[in-house]
């Protein structure tokens, strides 16, 4: 290995090699290979099989362990397959990830608002392949989301190049980017928030996901009494066997809109549960939810004891 080759830049490269060769291979394919691999994650990666049973357990407590057990592999299958089309999301020639879309609901959800001269926040949970749906909106509307570069600093311009190849503007997770979300929308643009990423404290409230109170970002209110924006829940749904995607934008919970933050965070998380209904085998369930708990906010002396994880 040279003096200019870093274990962290030879590693970057060997990934954005791999999503280049799977980038060519057909959706069909990729599915297949997440069969695969699905299983053998939820038998030899702990962390993600305990972390998504658990959670399967707070939300679905009247399911059988049999059936929570089948869920947790599905949706283990399911994130192996989004991280196998990120190649293709983000290297496919555009026609073929356009051509992968087979179906767009709600779309007049958008149409409307930007005719009445209003933005649309688009709540984007991790279900499906959420970079799919960065694609189908920086194509079809002037798109903004917030980025946060990866662990991996190497893999960065790759990333980057990636979700801003349809157009898409990436601003960071700091108040200029808000400054930014805030402009766009005022221009009767699109932007996307992440709606189920626990934020840092101070950034939050509790608020019920599936009856648990979950630490939920409270940027979503500030955005909209400031711009009148509406708010609209986008997913792209996969379809059975690796056939395409199905992209669906769901008319948010009313409460999204109310000034107090409590009230509103219960809207965004009740969106979010509209959204994995569609098929809650496509709903990353790996990602520790409910990692902050109420009890370490008020000083309580044994909060990790009321911790999930």
């Amino acid at each position: 290995m040279s003096d200019n080759v870093t274990p962290a830049s030879w590693q970057a490269s060997a990934i954005a090699r791999l999503w280049r060769a799977l980038s060519g291979q057909r959706l069909s394919t990729l599915w297949r290979l997440a069969r695969l691999g699905g299983p053998l994650v939820y038998s030899f990666s702990r962390r993600e099989r305990e972390v998504t049973e658990i959670n399967l357990t707070e939300v679905y407590p009247e399911r059988s362990a049999t059936e929570r057990r089948r869920l947790a592999r599905e949706s283990l299958v399911h994130s192996t397959a989004t991280m196998l089309e990120l190649g293709f999301a983000w290297m496919a020639d555009p026609a073929r990830v356009e051509g992968a879309i087979e179906e767009v609901h709600g779309r007049e959800l958008l149409d409307e608002a930007r005719a009445e001269g209003r933005g649309v926040i688009v709540l984007a949970p991790h279900f499906g392949n959420w970079e799919v749906l960065n694609f189908w909106l920086s194509s079809h509307f002037p798109f903004t989301a917030m980025y946060e570069p990866p662990k991996i600093t190497a893999l960065d311009p790759v990333i980057r190049q990636g979700r801003e190849r349809m157009g898409a503007s990436l601003v960071p997770t700091n108040p200029r980017g808000v400054a930014a979300l805030l402009k766009a929308l005022k221009r009767s643009e699109a932007v996307g928030i992440l709606p189920d990423q626990e934020p840092d404290w101070g950034s939050g409230v509790f608020a019920p996901f599936y009856s648990r109170d979950a630490y939920t970002a409270t940027l979503l209110p500030k955005l909209v009494a400031r711009t009148q924006a509406r708010v609209v829940t986008g997913v792209a749904r996969r379809l059975a066997g690796g056939r395409g995607f199905a992209i669906h934008f769901l008319a948010a919970d009313e409460r999204v809109y109310d000034s107090d933050e409590t009230q509103s965070a219960t809207g965004v998380n009740a969106c979010v549960e509209a959204a994995i209904a569609l098929d809650p085998t496509q709903y990353q369930w790996e990602y520790k939810r409910y990692r902050k708990v109420p009890e370490a906010l008020a000083g309580h002396p044994d909060h990790k004891r009321f911790r999930l994880y």
